[in-house]
C-alpha cells in the first residue's frame, strides 16, 4: 500500500504554462483566451463553459500546432525532485488537469507520474474541430479522481496533498487531507491550508516531514 498520494494541477503549477493560452496563440485568439483564463482561475466565471468557449477559438488549427506547444512547455522548478522525494518515501504522484492529453501524455510519462487525467481535443482529420471529447474534466471531476486514486492506493483521504492555484481546484483541494496553494489565485489563497509563493515544487517535501532533494 502507498504512504500517501500527491495530486497536482497541471497549468501555472506542474508546468510554468497555460496551454489553451499558447494553443489561442497559434490560433490568433491569445488575448481573448488569455483574459477568459484570468477570469475562471479566479472564480469568476463557470469553469467547463469557459473552456468550450476557449476551445471553440482553436476550429480549425492543425494538429501540428500541438507538437510546436509542447515544445514550449516548461516544467516547473523542482518537480523531478519532488517527484522522486515521493516515490522515494513509497508515495504516489498523480496530476489531473483541465488542460489536455495530447500536450501532457509525454510529459507525464517522461516525469514518471504514477497517474494523470485531462481533457481530450476533438481532432478530424488531422485538424482541431473546437470542440472536447466527453467526459469534461471540471473541478467535479478533478476532486472525483483524487477520491479514486486514494481508494485505488487503498488511503484515507487524510493521507492525501492537493496542490493548485486556481478556481477549479478548490473541490479537490477540499476533500484531501492537505491542501497547497501554489502562487495561487486569490479564491485559493483563501482556503488552502499553506500557500506556496516560490515557484519551487521540491518545497512540497519538507511539508510532508520529507527531506528536500
Amino acid at each position: 500500500m502507498a504512504a500517501f498520494l500527491v495530486v497536482l494541477d497541471v497549468d501555472s503549477t506542474l508546468i510554468e504554462n497555460e496551454v489553451i493560452e499558447l494553443l489561442a496563440g497559434e490560433a490568433g485568439s491569445g488575448e481573448l483566451v488569455a483574459e477568459i483564463t484570468s477570469r475562471a482561475m479566479n472564480g469568476e466565471l463557470d469553469f467547463e463553459a469557459s473552456l468550450r468557449e476557449r476551445v471553440s477559438t482553436l476550429a480549425g488549427l492543425p494538429v501540428a500546432a500541438i507538437e510546436r506547444v509542447r515544445a514550449r512547455v516548461k516544467v516547473t522548478d523542482g518537480v523531478p525532485a519532488m517527484i522522486a522525494g515521493v516515490h522515494a518515501a513509497g508515495g504516489i504522484v498523480a496530476v489531473v488537469s483541465g488542460g489536455f492529453h495530447e500536450v501532457i501524455d509525454p510529459i507525464a510519462e517522461e516525469l514518471g507520474l504514477d497517474a494523470w487525467r485531462a481533457n481530450r481535443l476533438e481532432i478530424v482529420d488531422g485538424v482541431l474541430t473546437g470542440g472536447l471529447i466527453p467526459p469534461i474534466i471540471d473541478a467535479a471531476a478533478k476532486a472525483s479522481a483524487a477520491r479514486e486514486w486514494a481508494a485505488d492506493a487503498g488511503l484515507p483521504l487524510s493521507q492525501t496533498l492537493a496542490v493548485g492555484d486556481g478556481a477549479n481546484d478548490l473541490p479537490m483541494m477540499a476533500v484531501c487531507g492537505l491542501a497547497v496553494g501554489f502562487d495561487a489565485k486569490a479564491p485559493v489563497r483563501d482556503q488552502a491550508h499553506v500557500l506556496l509563493d516560490v515557484r519551487d515544487m521540491s518545497m512540497l517535501l519538507p511539508l510532508m516531514g520529507l527531506p528536500r532533494r
